[in-house]
């Protein structure tokens, strides 16, 4: 009998993994690591910078690189995570990774740096997807699965504030060179592990023909999306290119919805993006990255730059937002994901992320660690996590175990894009308002010191403006988390399956799917 006519019968589901915890810690360790890159290699790039000659110009393209490879191709990785296997998609990913970061802890000049982090965006596109969705097919019970999906969106929230201490760590005290080298014990810890602990449930796989044009035009067009907003950033939003680019994505991913509507077997099915709840979790969820990069960015240079915090104490100064993080991730999401619906821990969530946010827009240039930056940056952990960690959980549930990678690749192409397009709109309202505060008050200041601070008061005014606009786009995502996601709390039905028709994840709102 097959799988399929198995659960139409109603027959029990497969028990579930018995080494699925000692999973879960190899899976979070890679995590940790692809979350950890995108931080870390940011504290080190002045001094890479430096060594290997590379122009202002060109440096952005050490973190670009990394960017348009992992934005550009998570549906393909995805995808092939589904095609392949995750545990082997899972494993090839960490190989790749390891291998590229040495590529680029040995670099020798910047071709050689550009082509290495090039790369470990190719194997993270392939090692996030399939790491979410063995947790997805993984954990079926609805408290486990809210625990393991509680752990992970710890990591996935947090994980940059570490890579900041970390990276200020290894270049103060080593080489920057080992912002790029420490990814290889965690690389060949987690695959050893995976490969001797993870049991990937049967019937999973989609097997189906690779969708050739879906892969070319969704990655043609994430490329130039990503891009148009990190040229943006550089080269300003009137630059003929940057417009070229955005026209070239919206052509390029238009096309592809409509090739995904007709062939027989879509890259993404858009039963995949069009239920309710998984659409209101991927925008809810890119529109807050948005905001947390931006914030990322604005607190690291004015804790370095007004502050005058060294690398390794600006990292410490984010703790406690992981704190935040990991105990509304852990305790609070976890505690009461199976009491809840998910969307009254997500719409509240970012509404007390905003408030962080709003605390911050009180920013000057003597404002007190502990009186302000502290509990805002704990009012914003605390909300984030207690959103990430439904809206991790939920992006998976409902789908058919053939879809599993492609739907974890929409979660983290949803924070990629969310990513470079926060890091690009913010820092260009900053630039724009501590330019226009600078030449409005650059004419009073005399002596040089004043005009020290007067460039300092644009700088600060600059931040404050972007973060207000922060403020606003965490309000939009707590609206659109309360309006769209619709599902009832994990463990309110039983279900065996996802069904097999297309339809069937979609019409029914499935709390907990037992693969």
């Amino acid at each position: 009998m097959s799988e399929t006519a198995s659960k139409a019968l109603g027959a029990p589901a497969a028990s579930p993994d018995a080494g699925r915890w000692k999973a879960l810690v190899f899976i979070a360790l890679a995590q940790l690591m692809v979350v950890l890159d995108a931080t870390i290699v940011n504290i080190a790039l002045p001094s890479a910078q430096q060594d290997l000659g590379i122009s202002d110009g060109n440096r952005q393209w050490v973190v670009t690189a990394y960017a348009l490879a992992f934005g550009g191709l998570l549906l393909f990785g995805g995808r092939i995570a589904d095609l392949w296997g995750r545990k082997k998609a899972f494993v090839v990913g960490l190989g790749g990774f390891a291998v590229a970061s040495a590529l680029g802890g040995a670099a020798t000049n910047e071709a050689m740096m550009f082509g290495a982090r090039a790369l470990q965006g190719v194997f993270g596109a392939l090692l996030a997807p399939a790491a979410l969705s063995l947790l997805a097919v993984m954990f079926t019970d609805a408290k486990e699965r809210a625990k393991a999906f509680g752990i992970y969106g710890a990591i996935a929230g947090g994980g940059g504030a570490v890579g900041l201490i970390l990276g200020g760590f290894l270049t103060e005290y080593l080489d920057w060179r080992w912002t790029f080298f420490v990814n290889i014990p965690f690389a060949i810890v987690a695959a050893a592990g995976a490969y001797f602990v993870i049991r990937e449930p049967e019937g999973g796989r989609n097997r189906s023909p690779l969708d050739i044009p879906g892969v070319v035009l969704s990655t043609l067009g994430l490329v130039a999306l990503v891009y148009g907003f990190t040229r943006a950033e550089s080269e300003g939003w009137s630059d003929s290119v940057t417009i070229g680019m955005f026209v070239a994505s919206v052509v390029l991913l238009a096309t592809f919805v409509i090739v995904e509507s007709r062939v027989k077997a879509p890259l993404l099915p858009l039963r995949v993006i069009t239920e309710r709840n998984r659409g209101g979790i991927y925008l809810s969820l890119g529109l807050a990255i948005i905001a947390m990069f931006g914030l990322f960015l604005f607190l690291t240079y004015y804790l370095q730059i007004v502050k005058g915090y060294s690398p390794v104490k600006t990292g410490f100064a984010f703790l406690p937002m992981i704190a935040g993080m990991i105990t509304g991730s852990t305790q609070i999401g976890t505690r009461l994901m199976t009491r809840v619906a998910p969307r009254l821990l997500m719409g509240p969530g970012f509404l007390v992320a905003a408030l962080g946010m709003l605390l911050l827009t009180r920013l000057e240039i003597g404002s007190s660690y502990a009186a302000l930056l502290l509990p805002a940056m704990l009012l914003l952990g605390l909300g984030m996590g207690t959103a990430f960690m439904p809206a991790m959980s939920l992006s998976t549930q409902g789908v058919e175990p053939r879809d599993a990678g492609v739907a974890s690749a929409m979660v983290n192409t949803s924070q990629q894009v969310g990513g470079a397009i926060g890091t690009a709109l913010l820092n260009t309202i900053a630039a724009s308002a501590t330019t226009s505060y600078i030449a409005d008050h650059i004419a009073g200041a005399g002596s040089r010191s004043q005009q020290q601070l007067v460039q300092l008061e644009g700088m600060v005014e600059g931040y404050t403006s972007a973060i207000w606009f922060a403020v606003g786009i965490l309000v939009v995502a707590a609206a659109i988390a309360l309006t769209f996601v619709n599902a009832g709390r994990p463990g309110s039905a039983t279900v065996t399956g996802s069904g097999s028709g297309e339809g069937v994840a979609d019409e029914v709102q499935v709390p907990v799917v037992a693969h």
